[in-house]
């Protein structure tokens, strides 16, 4: 398929993250444009057609698949409505950056990824973390071996997220898990990214702890990685986001690099880095004074704007995808492995 200087979206599933995030990441992209939106209530597929400058709006799926004028689709629906709506893009020969998780199970990840890998059509994930100024620091550091091999790494990542009728995330059916599932799920993600190295072994323990619905408001997940370090990721629906302390650190053995704030869906926070050119013999005290860390520099930007721009390219400039599906697909299997180890209280594999 040929394309114009830029690559024409259609949204299915505008309002939410798309809404608040992507389509504004759309506008401020390089190389895209919105043409057609789509939303089940047509009135806000309107409104959201005037307030973004796109082409057209619809209330069907297809629809805007169809439409000649989309080269490439954004899928944010709710997860129950992923697998449906992504094989309908397939058939319509459109590329697809889609959020994750990529469907309400692995198994139905899987035959979107199939699909697409079938009609040899480009298959993105929601990954924007990935675009981070911080994150694509510390993978850079970690690479250069400044801290030494990795052995351990620690994150935690939640949101205040009370009872709401009707929300999609607080329900299995719709959503597919909890506080692991919508937000732990990029910090794995994140980690195996880094490392380079899938994660081949979990322990968890999941919880209810706060709020009425069915799926986990807490959860703690220890990992070990293919490389053999251990890693915990502590994500939470119920810690207030005033108190919420986001934060990816990694540990080597010659140093280590501290990211507070580094996570979410604004490129900010603080990364700092120790890096030792020897590390001595063992200090039995362990009162000696400590070398300071070094806070690295950070180009911060919009990082939907930068994850947009990076799926354009891939396609107008034939380049590998920088989040593909895969990823987004592995992560949730670490997450359905954790659910796993909950309900048996074993370590599984992954």
């Amino acid at each position: 398929m040929k394309y114009s200087q830029k690559l024409r979206f259609g949204v299915i599933g505008a309002g939410g993250i798309a809404d608040r995030r992507t389509m504004p990441g759309i506008i401020n992209s390089r190389h895209a444009a919105l043409s057609a939106v789509m939303n089940p209530k047509l009135g806000d597929a309107r409104r959201l057609k005037d307030k973004y400058g796109a082409l057209r709006a619809y209330d069907d799926a297809f629809a805007l698949a169809q439409d000649k004028t989309v080269d490439a689709v954004y899928i944010a629906s709710p997860v129950k409505e992923h697998l449906a709506q992504a094989l309908i893009v397939a058939d319509c020969g459109k590329p697809l950056l889609i959020e994750k998780p990529l469907a309400l199970t692995s198994g139905d990840g899987q035959k979107i990824v199939d699909a697409f890998a079938g009609k040899q059509l480009p298959l993105a994930a929601g990954l924007m973390m990935r675009f981070g100024a911080h994150t694509r620091r510390m993978k850079e550091r970690l690479k250069a071996g400044d801290i030494g091999p990795l052995v351990s790494a620690y994150a935690r990542f939640s949101c205040w997220y009370p009872d709401i009728p009707g929300a999609w995330r607080q329900r299995p059916e719709t959503g597919g898990g909890g506080a692991l599932m919508d937000m732990g799920v990029h910090v794995i993600d994140l980690i195996a990214w880094m490392t380079g190295s899938p994660v081949k072994q979990v322990a968890a323990m999941t919880d209810t702890q706060t709020f009425s619905y069915p799926v986990e408001d807490a959860a703690c997940v220890l990992m070990r990685l293919e490389n053999g370090a251990l890693c915990a990721l502590q994500s939470h629906f119920n810690i207030p986001d005033e108190g919420a302390d986001w934060r990816l650190d990694l540990f080597g053995t010659r140093g280590s690099l501290l990211g507070p704030g580094i996570l979410g869906q604004v490129d900010g926070g603080r990364l700092e880095m120790l890096s030792l050119k020897e590390t001595g013999g063992y200090d039995s005290r362990q009162d000696g004074e400590r070398q300071a860390f070094t806070q690295l520099p950070a180009d911060f930007g919009d990082l939907y704007a930068r994850e947009i721009d990076s799926f354009c390219k891939s396609i107008l400039k034939g380049l590998s995808l920088e989040a593909p599906a895969q990823a987004a697909l592995d992560a949730q299997r670490v997450v359905e492995a954790a659910y796993q180890s909950q309900n048996s209280g074993v370590f599984v594999a992954v």
